[in-house]
């Protein structure tokens, strides 16, 4: 497979424009449109407005299947503190995961595969909004994405600092992890601070309910299941010498099967409702589901790693690794339809910067593997 330098050069400067421009969630409007003016140039039909922001370029070669590439391309509010030529001048806000580097690879491919006509079938390129928390793969579906657009398989990438640059990771099962939250309300009765015996303290009964909590991952569930609740937030109280009446818990919940999750739930819910009785309180939980565990399809996933072998090299792919207990909404596709999701490397001479760091900035030298990659997975999958 030969890629030109102009291409790469090109794709590089588009990575760099996104990283100076960052957008979030839903507000990516000029990266859309930049997304779009190319696609259109590169001479793909192009759909705009899916998800709110969202845009799919579609590209057909003759008669056969059909399969679908995502590139996500919110930002995050984050100030930028590295001092690259490129750095974001969008204060509050920066591409802090990548997501420039994955709409550069995707857009480089799309030219790439446009040029080449390498394949016969269709594909569609799915650029994403909203990743970051807010479910944009999720609206994407909801608008219509598979019904307007119907694939026999969809594809995500995403950069992996901590592993070599272009190393190709990938699972036939769970990559991720889901995505749940709780708000805990804590309800007491007021006093006076130097007089606690007149209220019931809701602070003293949601601190024990926080370190009780920790108590389901260590005893509750068997050491083989893999779980992470996370109490993230404590607000009580307005007075230095006042007992509040209420305090508020809210946090995460992390899992890897789905009758996990359940169970924590479940949990949760018990120990919400019987602790602070002990202390006179009472407590009432929300539990809010959120995104699912990111699971690969194993027949796509297979299709992924011999994509890589074939323009990679084998030293290059890693079969199988442990799943990271953070999330991802591409998860939402893997329900919809089959596929997978594969994870780059990005370290080069030194390690990169962790994702969701100030000083992050995409490695550009991983473009090149990554184009590879997805046009590989495109020719074994829609063979001429």
């Amino acid at each position: 497979m030969t890629l030109s330098q102009k291409l790469l050069d090109d794709a590089t400067a588009w990575r760099r424009t996104f990283h100076a421009a960052p957008e979030l969630g839903f507000a990516e409007v000029q990266t859309s449109q930049r997304v779009a003016d190319l696609l259109h140039s590169f001479g793909l039909q192009v759909h705009r407005g899916l998800g709110g922001t969202g845009v799919v370029g579609t590209l057909r070669v003759g008669e056969g299947p059909t399969i679908g590439l995502r590139a996500d391309m919110d930002a995050l509010p984050i100030q930028e503190l590295g001092q690259c030529a490129h750095s974001s001048r969008h204060p509050g806000a920066m591409h802090a995961c990548g997501h420039d580097g994955h709409t550069a690879i995707l857009l480089a491919t799309a030219r790439h595969l446009s040029e080449t006509k390498s394949f016969r079938g269709t594909v569609h390129f799915v650029f994403q909004p909203a990743e970051e928390n807010l479910g944009g793969a999720q609206k994407m579906i909801e608008d219509g994405l598979f019904e307007r657009f119907p694939m026999q398989a969809i594809y995500g990438l995403h950069n992996w600092p901590g592993a070599p640059a272009g190393r190709v990771i990938i699972n036939p099962g769970a990559m991720m992890a889901s995505l749940d939250t709780f708000e805990i309300t804590v309800t007491g009765k007021g006093s006076h601070a130097a007089m606690p015996d007149r209220g019931f303290d809701p602070i003293v009964a949601a601190s024990e309910l926080v370190l009780a909590l920790q108590t389901i991952t260590s005893r509750r569930l068997s050491p083989l299941d893999s779980a992470v609740v996370s109490v993230t937030q404590f607000n009580a109280g307005e007075a230095i010498n006042v007992i509040p009446e209420t305090a508020v818990l809210r946090g995460t919940v992390r899992c890897l099967q789905t009758p996990v999750r359940e169970k924590v739930q479940q949990l949760l819910g018990e120990f919400v409702e019987q602790l602070p009785k002990a202390f006179g309180a009472r407590g009432a939980l929300q539990y809010r589901v959120g995104y699912p565990v990111t699971e690969n399809h194993p027949a796509s996933a297979a299709l992924v790693r011999d994509a890589a072998v074939a323009v990679l090299g084998e030293a290059n792919v890693q079969w199988g690794c442990n799943p990271s207990m953070a999330s991802e909404d591409f998860a939402y596709m893997l329900q919809a339809c089959p596929g997978a999701y594969v994870w780059m490397g990005v370290d080069g001479v030194e390690p990169s910067a962790a994702l969701h760091n100030p000083y992050y900035d995409f490695n550009d030298q991983v473009i090149e593997p990554g184009v590879r990659l997805w046009a590989s997975l495109v020719e074994r999958s829609l063979p001429v």
